[in-house]
């Protein structure tokens, strides 16, 4: 098959898989195993991290009004402070955009120092495997769990102590890839009391610092470690895959939001099981 064809069918797939509670890193590598794609090849291990970029770009791109919005009353409440013109406006560390920094902080060391184990169970399926199945049983049970009980229903309400526990769930979903840094950050803000929307939502935000940290830090080693030489025809296909990527992202970001305030995630997670089950039986031929 084209390398083109491979680029826009693996786009697809990042694309609708990134922001979904389903396990991108899952999909990714069982797409390029069944297309035949050498998951050890540089230029292959570069593509799946610019593809993400794709991803990433889409969300600042579909909330972006919301972000500016973030930081322009972050910046406000930061000078009302300073002058003590608005003792009343809310502490600092209160407000969204310092709710998803922190969180990322939270998620940001852990994972850094455990780079070397996160690289190596991208390397077994049967963690890949098992995090979809036990991922996707936690999930069920949570929604169904919490769902009613939610008493946070934006992310203006947060508190500190829900950006600090749903920044330690995404750490568990570096730590095994199948998990799905979506789901762990969905279930772990309904764990602490955010409806659907808010959860997906802080997911989202939380997604754009996390993303392209992960991703610039995967790119910076591929360049230091393992520099390659990419002609026209890699640019290209690196290209299609970046575009492709943030088209089917930002459709499915659209589609996701809607789709959560009415529904709920269970059929994600029983989908998640159908896959996990898939993957372990194969693995067991």
């Amino acid at each position: 098959m084209s390398d083109y064809w491979v680029a826009v069918l693996v786009g697809i797939v990042e694309g609708l898989t990134e922001f979904l509670p389903v396990s991108s890193t899952a999909h990714i590598v069982l797409s390029q195993a069944a297309l035949g794609m050498r998951l050890d090849d540089p230029f292959w291990k570069m593509f799946s991290v610019v593809i993400q970029l794709g991803a990433i770009l889409s969300v600042v791109v579909y909330f972006w009004p919301r972000l500016v919005s973030f930081v322009q009353s972050f910046l406000t409440n930061v000078q009302q402070k300073g002058s003590d013109s608005n003792p009343s406006s809310v502490p600092w560390w209160k407000h969204p955009l310092a709710l998803v920094i922190i969180s990322f902080v939270v998620t940001a060391i852990p994972c850094f120092l455990m780079d070397e184990l996160i690289g190596e169970n991208l390397e077994r399926p049967w963690v890949i495997g098992a995090s979809l199945l036990l991922g996707g049983i936690a999930m069920l049970w949570i929604d169904q769990r919490y769902s009613q009980t939610a008493s946070t229903h934006s992310v203006e309400q947060m508190t500190l102590r829900q950006a600090i526990f749903i920044g330690a769930a995404q750490i568990l979903a570096a730590m095994f890839p199948g998990t799905s840094r979506s789901m762990a950050t969905i279930a772990g803000g309904q764990i602490m009391g955010l409806s659907r929307p808010a959860a997906l939502e802080f997911s989202f935000f939380l997604s754009i610092p996390v993303m392209f940290a992960a991703s610039g830090f995967k790119f910076l080693q591929f360049l230091v470690k393992s520099p390659i030489q990419i002609d026209s025809r890699q640019w290209l296909t690196l290209g299609i895959g970046f575009v492709t990527s943030f088209l089917v992202a930002l459709a499915v970001i659209a589609w996701f939001m809607q789709w959560v305030r009415s529904r709920g995630f269970a059929p994600f997670a029983i989908y998640r099981m159908v896959l996990g089950v898939a993957v372990i039986l194969w693995l067991g031929r």
